[in-house]
């Protein structure tokens, strides 16, 4: 991919055929001309902001729901927690994109379709479990003797919340929010098939190239810019969590 996305494109799609000429530096067949239009068109940097913030609507509207049943459901009896962790996965058992298409069957009737709030609302479904999975885990294994040390030192349960169980679960906040912000930046079956023509997401302009376009040097250009957005994101993430962890 990083040798394609310094490559010609062929003259029918793909790649153009590598040349080697001694002492002519511009004449081998690579060339940075597909990062160079990357970044002298501002429309592939709208669609990358977009993309982010897309991103981070979903990360945070998973979190805001994916944090209290977490909670509740690990504060459940044991036998409980079990059937509930198996229902939060359940959905897993069927295809992809099957659940897709049951929320075209679903926002259809509502002319919600091919809206921004549709493709907002099938990232969250598809993407909610990767939040409520890191949450669930981390916030079972608090020690309820902490709460019940802060209830006897005069702390409400909000105080309680914020001052004891909200710092500890910061570890799952931090895993749940990578491993819904990294998939949702490069998706592009939902977008595609939920969103309308202005709804075009990175990864929707990365299969374009590939599969439409034929202009595989740019599409891997486009990729290997995103794959350095994630490890950006990634790295963020893992520190965030180390220095919850040790707090």
């Amino acid at each position: 991919m990083v040798v394609a996305s310094f490559r010609f494109p062929g003259e029918f799609g793909g790649l153009a055929p590598l040349r080697k000429v001694a002492g002519v530096a511009g004449d081998a067949g690579l060339t940075l001309e597909s990062y160079r239009f990357f970044f002298s068109d501002v429309i592939f940097a709208e669609i990358l902001v977009k993309s982010l913030l897309v991103s981070l609507a979903t990360t945070l509207i998973c979190l805001a729901l994916a944090y209290p049943l977490a909670l509740w459901i690990a504060r459940r009896p044991l036998r409980q927690r079990d059937v509930m962790v198996i229902l939060v996965i359940l959905p897993f058992s069927s295809n992809f994109l099957i659940r897709i298409y049951a929320w075209i069957i679903i926002l259809g009737p509502f002319d919600l379709l091919y809206t921004p709030f549709a493709v907002i609302a099938g990232m969250v479904y598809v993407h909610l479990p990767f939040m409520i999975l890191p949450l669930y885990t981390n916030l079972e294994k608090h020690d309820p003797l902490l709460l019940d040390a802060a209830r006897d030192l005069g702390a409400h349960p909000w105080q309680r919340f914020w001052k004891v169980t909200f710092p500890m679960s910061l570890p799952g906040i931090f895993s749940g929010s990578a491993l819904v912000f990294i998939p949702v930046l490069g998706i592009f079956a939902i977008p595609e098939l939920l969103g309308g023509t202005g709804d075009i997401l990175i990864g929707n302009l990365i299969k374009e190239q590939f599969l439409e376009s034929r202009d595989w040097p740019f599409g891997a250009a486009l990729s290997l810019i995103l794959t350095l957005v994630f490890l950006a994101v990634a790295t963020l993430s893992a520190r965030f969590v180390r220095r919850g962890g040790e707090r």
